[in-house]
């Protein structure tokens, strides 16, 4: 069974509209753990538009599931923040600092020698580290070069595709691109814009082990409620 990791940075999104804590992150979380989500994400972006450093150390305290940790270890107080709360994951994601959204994942010909030192220092941590990567089979053999545990991938392109009707443009270049991440060692995660209706097909690739879903799910839960949609999630996963 695919896992499933519940993005809550939209409820902060929706709290940071006002000052008066609702709603709450700390309250989502433990309703989408009491559904049976099997991890919590957070992407805190140095703008702090949404998850702010506060939300991750009370996460931390909290979360009895997978916690997993997004972001750009090169912006930010990222890393303070991962060497304080030590996450079960921490996935790695080239967005700039002012990113409307995740829109690409890293070119490993580019960053290589930066990343190594940093996958070094969160393994030494007790984090497995994720690389955020497009569907490409050279990229992914880098990453397994420079040591990461695993690749998530960026999967708006599928999911644009599905929408528009040509999802089996795509689909067996994600196909391929998580068997060879599977033959090189490496697991495969899996996340954007993932929804209700395109999440079955995508979860047919043989070894997703896991999806982060955030505003499709948030989405959801306002018209089923967050224990009804996160278990709307887990059934089509089951």
């Amino acid at each position: 069974m695919t896992h499933l990791s519940v993005n809550v940075n939209k409820v902060a999104l929706l709290r940071n509209t006002r000052n008066i804590g609702i709603p709450s992150v700390i309250e989502a979380a433990r309703t989408s753990m009491k559904a049976g989500a099997h991890g919590i994400t957070v992407h805190p972006r140095p703008d702090q538009r949404h998850i702010r450093p506060s939300d991750v150390y009370e996460l931390a305290e909290m979360v009895t599931v997978e916690f997993n940790i997004e972001g750009n270890p090169f912006t930010g107080h990222f890393m303070k923040l991962v060497h304080d709360v030590r996450p079960t994951q921490c996935t790695l994601v080239p967005d700039d600092p002012g990113a409307f959204t995740s829109d690409h994942g890293w070119d490993l010909s580019q960053n290589k020698e930066r990343l190594i030192p940093i996958i070094r220092e969160l393994k030494d941590l007790g984090s497995r580290v994720s690389l955020f990567m497009d569907p490409d089979v050279d990229q992914i053999q880098r990453a397994k070069d420079i040591g990461a545990d695993r690749i998530e991938l960026y999967t708006e392109p599928y999911a644009t595709a599905f929408r528009e009707g040509d999802v089996e443009m795509v689909f067996p270049q994600y196909a391929r691109a998580a068997q060879a991440a599977q033959e090189i060692g490496l697991g495969v995660n899996a996340g954007h814009d993932l929804n209700l209706q395109n999440l079955s097909k995508f979860c047919s690739i043989p070894g997703i082990l896991e999806v982060s879903i955030g505003h499709a799910l948030i989405a959801d839960a306002l018209e089923m409620g967050l224990f009804s949609a996160v278990k709307a999630y887990l059934k089509v996963l089951t």
